[in-house]
């Protein structure tokens, strides 16, 4: 039997090149909660990934090793973003998971979930209690590579744009899951 040290079965992505408009344009990343970075509280999310891939115009130290890797142009959005993260992969992953910075409760435990509930389907989000998707989710990589848009389509292009073709399960946040950080406010009533 052939075994393909390429491969994986589940990498990470973490999406932290937002503009943080509503926060003084600040990096989120470098933002600290509990006395970590929202990107230290990210990683951790990505425990049982076999690699994870920051996207990001800048890098902030972690405590466990990344990639850090930035769209070209830079900011292009979601969809660049995760496609970017998905090509600066070292290894072949069967799941593709993908999180945003500033949603600093999603756990481990919280992929672990994602992950149960993409079996049988192309990938699963978590949506809040309103029903709306979140930027947390697990997705099939060779599907991903199916539904991939051109590269001149990806900047701008809308997350949900992207993922409309596939089957999608949605697993309800628990607690603060589905909480994210976009303005001060936000951070303060997180504690921070």
């Amino acid at each position: 039997m052939d075994l393909d040290l390429t491969a994986a079965d589940f990498c990470g992505v973490v999406l932290a090149g937002g503009t943080a408009a509503r926060m003084d344009g600040i990096d989120k990343a470098s933002v600290e909660l509990a006395g970590r970075t929202l990107l230290a509280h990210a990683v951790d999310a990505f425990l049982d990934a076999d690699e994870v891939v920051v996207v990001a115009p800048q890098s902030v130290p972690t405590e466990r090793p990344v990639t850090f890797a930035c769209e070209d142009p830079p900011r292009g959005g979601p969809v660049a973003g995760l496609l970017t993260g998905v090509d600066a992969l070292l290894r072949r992953p069967r799941l593709v998971g993908v999180l945003a910075v500033d949603m600093p409760r999603v756990t481990a435990a919280t992929m672990r979930r994602l992950r149960a509930a993409a079996d049988g389907h192309d990938g699963a989000f978590l949506v809040d209690r309103d029903g709306r998707r979140q930027l947390a989710g697990v997705l099939d990589a060779t599907r991903l590579a199916d539904v991939r848009p051109g590269p001149e389509q990806q900047h701008g292009m809308a997350l949900h744009r992207l993922l409309s073709p596939l089957r999608l399960a949605s697993v309800p946040a628990g607690g603060e899951e589905g909480l994210d950080i976009d303005t001060w406010a936000d951070l303060r009533d997180l504690g921070g």
